[in-house]
């Protein structure tokens, strides 16, 4: 009888363990499917003009009597019709660029993108809210070049700077067709800069050695902790003004018009003062330009959102904290 006993609870206890084990193979499996999902992220529209009219609505019931105001119905139903019997109007397409010395936003800006050439009909046009102090150079080149698939594409693309274009942010900018400024907003700054602090001598003073070891002549130039030669200065000094070079060459490509050599000095001027330059090409705010293209035809706001974990969100604080300290060649106001 004992034996059996031992027998039913060891037979149990396999089964259990069987059953925990399938579980937690499924509960994995359903975490790392949620987990992909999250990083899809997800595209949202929304229709400006319908938002302007919501509002209007709002106030005015507000400012008239209850009694005496109806609101306008502003939906129903509509008959479903095929895609190629639909005569689609010409729609603009709204996206916003707010710059971080990394250019995350290039990550959300490439799908926004992809998203609008999938769809986008002759006619169509694409406005950019652009606000950026600028960041490194191959993240700001990646968010043109996000920017030149528009152009491509035959689309109109204007850029609208209500507040920074700055640097890395004027290197994007440069590549619509039209580019506005609010009067005060800050524009230009091409040029480069690269700055780091070195500790060599505090080490030294505390009889600490700092090796480092390198294969190729230019692998490193300046460091941290190291003693900086005048050979690696300088070459560094040479790669900043093949970045400058470049810089200038973008733009000048894409605005014929500009006086670089009176441009390119890495100042920053006020909105007004940049169109008197040739850096942009008409004074308003975005607010302006939104609002016209409503009366123009429909305007749709896209915005492609992904939920960050917080790993990600505690290694970007870090990796901001470190872009303080060390700043390798980009171009910065």
């Amino acid at each position: 009888m004992n034996d059996f006993v031992a027998r039913y609870f060891l037979f149990l206890a396999e089964a259990a363990t069987l059953v925990l084990a399938v579980t937690g193979a499924i509960a994995a499996l359903i975490a790392v499917a949620r987990r992909r999902s999250e990083d899809c992220g997800r595209l949202r529209v929304s229709d400006v003009g319908r938002r302007f009219a919501a509002a209007g609505d709002e106030i005015r019931s507000a400012r008239l009597d209850k009694r005496t105001y109806r609101r306008p119905r502003r939906t129903g139903r509509h008959r479903r019709t095929r895609p190629e019997t639909t005569k689609a109007t010409p729609c603009s397409y709204l996206l916003d660029f707010k710059g971080d010395i990394r250019a995350s936003a290039v990550a959300a800006l490439r799908e926004e993108v992809s998203a609008v050439l999938e769809v986008a009909q002759p006619g169509d046009a694409v406005l950019v809210r652009l606000e950026s102090g600028g960041g490194l150079v191959n993240r700001y080149g990646l968010g043109a070049a996000q920017l030149l698939r528009i152009r491509d594409a035959q689309l109109p693309l204007t850029v609208m700077v209500d507040s920074v274009a700055a640097s890395g942010g004027y290197l994007m900018a440069a590549v619509a067709d039209t580019i506005v400024a609010s009067p005060f907003a800050l524009v230009g700054s091409i040029g480069v800069v690269a700055q780091t602090p070195n500790f060599h001598r505090w080490l030294r003073a505390r009889d600490i050695d700092w090796e480092q070891f390198t294969a190729g002549q230019y692998k490193r130039t300046v460091t941290l902790f190291g003693e900086n030669t005048e050979t690696g200065r300088a070459k560094l000094r040479e790669e900043l003004d093949d970045i400058h070079a470049l810089f200038r060459a973008f733009v000048q490509a894409r605005r014929p018009q500009l006086d670089v050599d009176k441009v390119a000095t890495g100042e920053t001027w006020l909105g007004s003062r940049a169109l008197e330059l040739g850096l942009v090409d008409e004074i308003a705010t975005s607010d302006e330009l939104i609002r016209a293209a409503c009366r123009r035809g429909k305007v749709l706001h896209l915005s492609f959102q992904r939920k960050a974990r917080l790993t990600e969100r505690v290694g970007r604080a870090a990796q901001t904290m470190w872009d303080g300290i060390w700043q390798p060649p980009q171009p910065l106001r």
